[in-house]
């Protein structure tokens, strides 16, 4: 599995969930943990009507499916938009948990002092508590 913030150290992670994909011939889920709402991601007519952001989901669903590993035809790629309800790690875990994953290849943006502190780290997080092996990668200076 490979959870993406669509960030560049997630594109660096994605390389490697391909290549490991392409020589076990494993299937790859490609995921993406929808954080909760906040007003910032819906229109004022959903927030009006009490209606599901039906939009701002599709946004990241799309987004999810511009995600384009590089594997043969072979490997078969899912892509899964998870459930973090605040805490993108528990859905990462959740989403290995429920797809029966055998690796977590993620990215770390590598925050270290008092912006780690501050921010926290969804990789740490996941390394800590996931039930599977987790292999992060840090995105080389040629990908930042």
């Amino acid at each position: 599995m490979h959870p993406t913030d669509f960030s560049e150290s997630s594109a660096a992670a994605l390389e490697i969930a391909a290549d490991l994909a392409t020589k076990y011939g494993a299937r790859l889920i490609v995921l993406h943990v929808v954080e909760t709402l906040g007003p910032e991601n819906v229109t004022f007519g959903e927030v009006a009507t009490h209606l599901e952001p039906v939009s701002y989901r599709q946004r990241l669903q799309d987004d999810l499916r511009r995600v384009k590993p590089a594997v043969p035809p072979t490997i078969q790629v899912d892509y899964l938009l998870g459930e973090g309800v605040g805490d993108p790690a528990r859905g990462i875990e959740q989403a290995a948990a429920e797809q029966h994953c055998d690796l977590i290849v993620m990215g770390t943006h590598g925050h270290r002092g008092l912006s780690r502190m501050l921010l926290g780290s969804i990789a740490e997080t996941v390394v800590r508590r996931a039930t599977c092996p987790v292999l992060t990668i840090k995105a080389p200076a040629n990908h930042v």
